[in-house]
């Protein structure tokens, strides 16, 4: 088996890589999305490599850096099998929806034709079990603990072994299983986003979280997280709702009563519902607090924003009310999407923090507001004057500690590997 990677070889974003057999036939694992400085000069509509051959189409999340261009690669022509988890199954088809809306086409119509198309390329494979292919190929996913639905990919034909880590998460997450190392690989390519650096411990990191809480109550500013709908936001719930329940039995005291947090983001609604009705997934940890806790994923206090009317009506009422809050809303690296207009309206107030609780790519404003003191949003420079936090124990990334266990905690070492995304 060889392997061709035509993205996230040299960056982060645009996973993609294809997997050869004999003669022509080959399978695709992701077909992502470039993002940030990975996307200067390319074009994301144009599937660059033929498509002859191809049997099918693996996903190992549904982040779009990993599926993004999935309506390219049907309208190039693509009409294998898409074979993912059975969370993905149910949570692709919400992602891409929301991807053709805002950055394709707001016809109902021409998105539900996709949508009903995608159903039918869809094959859910369910964890832990090897699954025959044609001509003697087996494939085999197991959870990656990144996201929901997220997999570590193996694939084995005639003793050859070949592993596709996808996207692996961090120990310290709240809600999902760690990734678990395979038997061997022949080869593994492995992710390495945060290869060169560790994470801060999960009980400093819902420290920090609470510390930035308790500084928006004081100064009456409004915190803003941009945040993925899917993932991060679910994690910042579960772990906002412990807090809420911590502070109060310490000081008697009730952050419920004192600050709002706003959810504005339909689409990390309709994910937060999926989450829920697919709680059997969650970990030991998780489903433990659901047997004294049904919602841990809502709150009194959370206000989740719907309309565009809404949205705006939202903001106004922030700035005239002079009352704290938190805001979640995407896109996760400020590119888009409802959480650019609180960055308009509050980035130049030192009331404000921005908290980023994922990794901010090069060449987004995400990383500009980290890095510089002036952003530009929608083609306007903006003075940042807020305070920037980066809440590194809440990426849903391995670090360097959890790449080095996936590896060393494999029974056979690997024969070779191959890192990419980073």
């Amino acid at each position: 088996m060889e392997v061709i990677h035509h993205g996230a070889l040299h960056g982060v974003t645009g996973s993609c890589h294809q997997l050869l057999f004999d003669g022509p036939r080959s399978y695709l694992v992701d077909c992502g999305m470039f993002q940030g400085d990975d996307a200067k000069g390319r074009d994301q509509e144009k599937i660059e490599f033929p498509l002859e051959g191809i049997q099918g189409l693996v996903v190992t999340h549904v982040h779009l850096d990993h599926v993004g261009r999935i309506p390219y690669l049907i309208a190039a022509g693509f009409n294998g099998p898409i074979y993912c988890s059975p969370p993905s199954a149910k949570l692709l088809p919400l992602m891409l929806e929301d991807a053709l809306r805002v950055g394709v086409t707001r016809n109902k119509r021409l998105i539900e034709r996709f949508l009903i198309d995608l159903r039918r390329h869809v094959r859910p494979m369910s964890y832990n079990k090897w699954h025959a292919l044609d001509g003697g190929i087996r494939m085999r996913m197991t959870p990656a603990g990144h996201i929901l639905g997220s997999a570590v990919v193996e694939f084995e034909y005639r003793d050859e072994r070949v592993v596709f880590s996808g996207d692996l998460g961090s120990r310290m997450q709240p809600l999902l299983n760690n990734p678990t190392s395979p038997e061997r690989a022949d080869l593994l390519i492995l992710e390495s986003t945060y290869g060169d650096r560790l994470h801060d411990g999960r009980e400093h990191r819902v420290q920090k979280l609470e510390d930035v809480l308790c500084r928006t109550m004081e100064n009456k500013g409004v915190t803003i997280i941009p945040a993925f709908s899917m993932g991060r936001t679910q994690e910042l719930l579960f772990e906002m709702n412990q807090i809420f329940d911590r502070v109060e039995k310490r000081c008697g005291c009730s952050l419920l009563n004192s600050v709002d947090v706003i959810i504005d983001s339909p689409l990390a609604q309709r994910f937060t519902e999926i989450y829920e009705n697919l709680s059997s997934y969650w970990n030991a940890e998780a489903q433990h607090v659901l047997t004294y806790d049904d919602q841990p994923l809502v709150f009194d206090n959370l206000v989740q924003i719907e309309s565009h009317g809404e949205h705006r009506d939202t903001i106004e009422y922030l700035k005239s009310s002079n009352l704290p809050a938190i805001v979640i809303a995407a896109s996760g690296m400020c590119t888009g999407g409802r959480v650019v207009n609180y960055l308009k309206e509050f980035i130049g107030q030192p009331e404000t923090d921005v908290v980023f609780v994922g990794y901010q790519a090069i060449g987004t404003p995400g990383r500009y507001i980290q890095d510089s003191d002036w952003v530009k949003l929608d083609g306007k420079r903006y003075d940042i004057r807020a305070h920037s936090h980066q809440l590194s124990g809440y990426s849903a990334h391995a670090d360097q500690s959890d790449l080095l266990r996936f590896v060393e905690g494999m029974p056979q070492p690997p024969k070779a590997i191959r890192l990419v995304h980073g």
